[in-house]
């Protein structure tokens, strides 16, 4: 996610500089025609295109509502995996105790089964943001060059997920969950099981196990909100239809532009000549402005219809769970020297 106070408008322009140059070859093509060859006769009433032009609208505006939405909900659905990691964090810090237990258990027992519990939680969301960073056919946004060109991507991209994972698991713990096609659920199981074990153990009290559960139980749900957003792309009808409607719009826009700035020319060469014959030139920048708003918005909206593709309009999903390690290993006691760093944010986008 883009970190900045505001979009720079250096950076929007390098960002669209490659449709920019199609919007000057097209204006620039028709006012040649219309300026040399006398073609006055060509034009195409207002009235049709602001038809079009009020639908296109109404479809970009449509689309970028319904984008937002969903990168909205992904942020609430990693919100809530923040606030359910803290409270795990914490019940399981003070629900594993030798209180109820039938056998002599170490307090550095304890300690290690509540470190074993916190790294397994740790791995659940560094597979989880894997899984939501796999490439999907639908999400090509990415791999446009003007995304590209940066340099810069998320973390998973340079790092396998059993390499991440292998600080985090036992070497038993990491086979079982590679062996899996869905890794991020394996591990939800490995807790589950875990803490039915400790109970067993009376480590943990039948009341905490159900409490652990539920929390199981709601980070199931999270898990399956986000890969709901993940697997279930933006309707392609809208997002396809809605591009062609655009450029339909942009390519038949100079018809009317031109002559009309024709007409206003001819209609000051009276008094103004030199004026009203290189009138017919400033229609150029008002095309390339309203085509570029045009478009902009319409490339937004396709930029964020995945927020978990890899960009730099993504949810940080990254940075999130970063932020939760490192809250859950200070809270063990850890030394901040053996706490990895958060990831840092390149050209002011954080992913």
């Amino acid at each position: 996610m883009y970190t900045g106070k505001v979009y720079r408008i250096l950076d929007m322009a390098k960002w669209t500089r490659f449709e920019t140059l199609w919007f000057i070859f097209i204006i620039v093509l028709w006012v040649s025609v219309y300026y040399f060859l006398d073609m006055d006769w060509f034009k195409i009433p207002w009235t049709p295109l602001a038809l079009i032009g009020t639908a296109v609208a109404f479809v970009i505006g449509f689309q970028n509502n319904a984008v937002y939405g969903r990168i909205w909900e992904a942020r609430k659905i990693w919100g809530g995996i923040v606030n359910t990691s803290r409270t795990f964090g914490v019940f399981v810090q003070d629900m594993l105790t030798e209180e109820h237990t039938n056998e002599s258990v170490s307090r550095e027992d304890i300690q290690e089964e509540v470190k074993v519990l916190t790294y397994r939680h740790i791995a659940w969301m560094t597979a989880l943001r894997h899984a939501m960073r796999n490439q999907k056919k639908w999400e090509t946004t990415s791999k446009h060059k003007t995304n590209t060109e940066w340099g810069i991507g998320p973390p998973e991209k340079k790092v396998s997920l059993a390499k991440d994972l292998e600080s985090y698991l036992s070497e038993s713990d990491l086979d079982y969950v590679m062996s899996k096609d869905n890794h991020q659920t394996a591990l939800l199981y490995l807790q589950s099981h875990h803490m039915r074990y400790l109970k067993d153990r009376g480590i943990v009290w039948e009341f905490s196990f159900l409490e652990l559960e539920g929390l199981i139980k709601e980070l199931f749900t999270l898990q399956g909100q986000s890969e709901r957003i993940k697997n279930f792309p933006y309707p392609r009808q809208y997002a396809t239809l809605n591009h062609y409607f655009m450029w339909l719009l942009l390519l038949l826009l100079p018809l009317a532009i031109v002559p009309k700035f024709l007409e206003i020319g001819q209609g000051i060469a009276d008094n103004y000549p030199l004026l009203g014959d290189l009138f017919i030139w400033f229609s150029v920048p008002i095309y390339i402005i309203v085509a570029w708003i045009f478009h902009t918005m319409e490339r937004i909206g396709r930029t964020g219809e995945n927020p978990f593709e890899g960009t730099a309009n993504d949810v940080p999903i990254s940075t999130i769970s970063r932020g939760i390690e490192i809250d859950l290993r200070q809270n063990l006691g850890e030394d901040n020297k053996d706490i990895p760093a958060q990831f840092p944010a390149d050209h002011e986008v954080q992913f």
